[in-house]
């Protein structure tokens, strides 16, 4: 097993509890992305376990990275995000489970073993935001690029100039973003496109 996550308690924690499985061990832990791919090539572990945030590469990319070594490689998301859209990302990069870290207790001995053995393991609150929004329309980078600086507190005019388009298209994409995400207002849009994953924290 390779346990990849930049906080070192996590990792202590999960090693704690697979120390009491006598058919798991971790083999190396990694703080982040680039280092969990290297350590990949290395160990070829049965199963990685592999945090989203972290600094330098980030998970997806690691993902993206060990799965093109090995496409065959297993691989469980750990995450503080229930959000569908770091979800569907992880798993299009190649994840095959997906595990809130709210739920390491309960649920990561199993979900491991079903990765393993060749399963797919995603939680139901995880699938059933995937689900309700399989059909929506996402937002374009340009709309994600307005978000992000709407986040920051900046009026449109700000907007505008930061990212040198003019006041009329960040209006016209104000307008798209708020009816693709169903938001109230420019508040609103921020608060659900950071819930859903599509901007980042």
């Amino acid at each position: 097993m390779l346990v990849v996550d930049d906080h070192p308690l996590l990792r202590e924690g999960i090693a704690a509890v697979l120390a009491t499985q006598p058919d798991m061990r971790v083999q190396a832990e990694a703080s982040e992305g680039a280092e969990a791919v290297a350590l990949y090539a290395r160990l070829r572990p049965d199963v990685v376990l592999m945090d989203l945030q972290m600094p330098g590469m980030d998970g997806i990319s690691a993902i993206r990275a060990i799965r093109e070594q090995d496409p065959a490689a297993r691989i469980v998301v750990l995450t503080t995000y229930q959000g569908d859209v770091q979800a569907l990302r992880a798993l299009r990069a190649g994840a095959h489970g997906y595990l809130l870290k709210s739920m390491l207790r309960r649920e990561l001995v199993d979900t491991i073993r079903t990765v393993h053995a060749g399963g797919r393991r995603v939680p139901a609150e995880v699938a059933d935001s995937l689900a309700a929004h399989v059909a929506d329309d996402g937002l374009s980078g340009r709309e994600i690029d307005v978000l992000r600086q709407v986040a920051e507190g900046n009026a449109n005019k700000r907007v505008a100039r930061n990212l040198g388009i003019s006041e009329e298209t960040v209006k016209a994409h104000m307008k798209s973003i708020l009816s693709k995400l169903g938001a109230n207002d420019r508040t609103h849009a921020v608060t659900i496109a950071i819930k859903r994953g599509i901007m980042p924290l």
